[in-house]
């Protein structure tokens, strides 16, 4: 479906040209002219579908020039999705002068008291942060018409559901609510049954929540050996920009050592980066500036960066979801993508248990020779010599290679040159550090609702913590006696 017949204005209409949308996703076309309609709506949708713009295009479109104050407000589970989302609304609503600002914790709170004075018509935020400024009255709510909840799983697995309880207390009554979700546990259907009118549910079928266009493949190998393995698949696959997900903190430091010690163009990020370096790395992966990102599951949730062609799960995933999420940065806008989970010997039940989630085999994939490790390194290299000479900025090097031309016979010369630029770091050894087995697991069905029972002990465990952290008897909290006795009906729209 075409965005202009989605019911948009032409100024946003303008605004998704230029940014190169052509035809709207699935989760877009179902969400949109609901939206439009005033309904409040629960999408199911993985990370990389659209959400931003599905909810952002028809909140902007909502936007009142004449009326002072916060109009609408985003909740986000993360700094760098509340960032990026920031970043795309008011990429979308240029034309119309939006102003949008953000707040997430880890950052002067001052600079943003200051945008927040500059009466910004959108407010983007992480639960913590907003929940600071609402206590500091430096935001406002009585004028919000919308409320959207992003991720909204993250954000219970993060323990912040009570957080939300309390931000949504301070909005009134008449309001619109928007929720999305990857998936529906018991915990984020009672906060869609408490705060929620009689949502309709736009749901992507199963098919596009399992990556078709995704190419997925596993790598059988013992510990001690996936380094080796994993860099020379890079050598012989040559991504445009890869992903790899570690497990814990320390692997993600390790791993970038290494590859960085291989002469790979790679950073990493986690949750003890500052936010300024985790920003900057970022930035730098999203711009091109680097080939290799390294991450932990919380350090990437929420990433949205175009043109990754290449995941790699060092570490399987304990969660069959959090795989999900892991590949969906990939295979994105149209185009195909690739993903390739390193497996020991003893984690085959995951794996299984993985596919039974999504639905598809995963291929297994042999481990490339040396010879073909190098023959991907010399292609690389050789593109690099190919686009040297296309630059045509080689007269000033031209002396000194004659001179070398009558000591040396061109095929050394050209020969030397690519053994420097090429990446044949096989002399450089890296050592990971094990990290503790996972627990041995039969392949097994994967049902969905069990995730749903997880997240319940989940959820209860977070607010017991989160009350230690608020007191539970603020003004501000939501009495479980205001919850309507009526059985909401949520409408379900399925999309292919």
């Amino acid at each position: 479906m075409n965005f202009d017949e989605l019911g948009l204005e032409p100024k946003l209409l303008q605004a998704v040209s230029e940014a190169g949308f052509e035809e709207a996703t699935p989760i877009q076309s179902g969400t949109i002219p609901l939206v439009l309609a005033g309904k409040d709506v629960i999408g199911q949708a993985q990370t990389g579908t659209g959400k931003t713009a599905a909810f952002g295009l028809p909140l902007l479109q909502k936007l009142d020039p004449s009326k002072k104050g916060v109009q609408a407000i985003v909740i986000s589970p993360t700094r760098e999705l509340a960032v990026q989302t920031q970043e795309e609304l008011y990429r979308l609503g240029k034309d119309k002068h939006a102003k949008v600002t953000v707040v997430y914790g880890g950052a002067d709170i001052r600079r943003q008291i200051r945008n927040l004075k500059e009466n910004p018509q959108i407010v983007v935020g992480t639960p913590g942060r907003l929940l600071d400024h609402l206590n500091r009255k430096t935001v406002k709510l009585e004028n919000v018409h919308t409320v959207v909840l992003d991720e909204a799983d993250e954000m219970l697995d993060m323990g912040f559901i009570e957080d939300i309880e309390k931000i949504l207390s301070y909005v009134p009554n008449e309001h619109q609510t928007l929720l999305f979700s990857a998936t529906m546990p018991g915990p984020i259907m009672r906060i869609a049954d408490r705060f929620m009118h009689d949502p309709e549910v736009v749901k992507i079928k199963s098919q596009e929540l399992t990556a078709d266009l995704i190419d997925q493949y596993y790598v059988r190998a013992r510990e001690y050996e996936k380094f080796d393995v994993m860099t020379s698949l890079i050598d012989v696959q040559d991504p445009d920009l890869a992903l790899i997900f570690g497990r814990t903190k320390r692997r993600v430091d390790e791993l970038t050592r290494g590859l960085q010690a291989r002469g790979y163009n790679a950073e990493g990020i986690h949750g003890d980066l500052s936010q300024q370096k985790r920003m900057a790395v970022l930035r730098q992966f999203k711009n091109g500036q680097l080939d290799i990102l390294v991450a932990t599951d919380v350090a990437a949730r929420g990433l949205d960066i175009s043109g990754v062609t290449h995941v790699f799960n060092y570490d399987i995933p304990q969660d069959p979801d959090s795989y999900v999420h892991r590949i969906g940065r990939t295979g994105r806008a149209g185009k195909h993508g690739v993903s390739i989970t390193f497996v020991t010997p003893n984690e085959m039940g995951y794996l299984r248990t993985i596919e039974e989630l999504t639905k598809k085999r995963m291929l297994p994939l042999k481990p490339p020779t040396e010879e073909e490790a190098l023959a991907g390194q010399l292609a690389s290299a050789k593109e690099t010599v190919v686009q040297t000479i296309a630059d045509d900025d080689l007269e000033k090097y031209e002396p000194m290679a004659e001179e070398l031309l009558e000591q040396y016979t061109p095929l050394q010369l050209v020969s030397a040159y690519l053994k420097s630029i090429s990446k044949d770091g096989s002399d450089v050894k890296v050592t990971i550090t094990p990290e503790r087995p996972l627990p041995f697991r039969k392949a097994s069905h994967h049902r969905s609702d069990k995730r749903g029972s997880s997240n319940q002990r989940h959820y209860s465990k977070n607010r017991n913590n989160s009350s230690n952290r608020r007191n539970r008897d603020d003004k501000h909290s939501y009495s479980r006696d205001h919850r309507s006795k009526d059985k909401k009906n949520f409408k379900v729209h399925s999309r292919a």
